[in-house]
């Protein structure tokens, strides 16, 4: 069982840019298809980009594409997520989370996702 532990949250103001990361424990990392959700108060949460266990192959949401990268370093069991050009509707909690399947493609849906780690929080002032 993997366990995540995020960091990189903060307050930045409008146009600016964070990196947040996602540390994972145990050895099955290497196996397991990783995505960043997020959830602004009061809205439910959405998916906002994911990243094959290779790190082959990225997906991201329309509305963070071309602003935010998602990468990840198999040989440390991390996964990051670099946010660029940020706007005040990217305030969240951002969480990344783990594919319930081993060696799954991108998939969107949260529920398909077995571990989750406990939240970072992003607040972009305008």
């Amino acid at each position: 069982q993997v366990q995540l532990v995020e960091s990189g949250g903060g307050l930045v103001q409008a146009g600016g840019s964070l990196r947040l990361s996602c540390a994972a424990s145990g050895g099955i990392f290497g196996r397991l298809t990783m995505a960043w959700f997020r959830q602004a108060l009061g809205k439910e949460r959405e998916f906002v980009a994911g990243i094959t266990y290779s790190g082959g192959t990225t997906y991201y949401a329309d509305s963070v594409k071309g602003r935010f990268t998602i990468s990840r370093d198999n040989a440390n069991n991390t996964v990051y997520l670099q946010m660029n050009s940020l706007k005040p509707e990217d305030t969240a909690v951002y969480s990344c989370a783990a594919d319930r399947r081993f060696l799954s493609g991108i998939r969107t849906v949260s529920t398909n996702y077995g571990t989750w780690g406990q939240g970072t929080e992003v607040t972009v002032s305008s």
